[in-house]
């Protein structure tokens, strides 16, 4: 089975359109937003870099 290709954004929308409710995403299904992880950079890390600026 094949779909046909949209020949226009009318068609488009009316082919989104006709998806059953119960086939979309609902905002019940996404988590909440929560607060990001603080991050600190660690020795190792800042002595990759720390002779960056003779490359630059």
């Amino acid at each position: 089975m094949t779909t046909p290709e949209a020949e226009s954004f009318a068609e488009l929308i009316a082919d989104c359109a006709a998806i059953p409710a119960e086939l979309r995403a609902s905002e019940q299904n996404l988590p909440g937003p929560r607060a990001a992880t603080p991050w600190e950079v660690d020795d190792a890390t800042f002595a990759q870099v720390s002779s960056l600026e003779e490359y630059v």
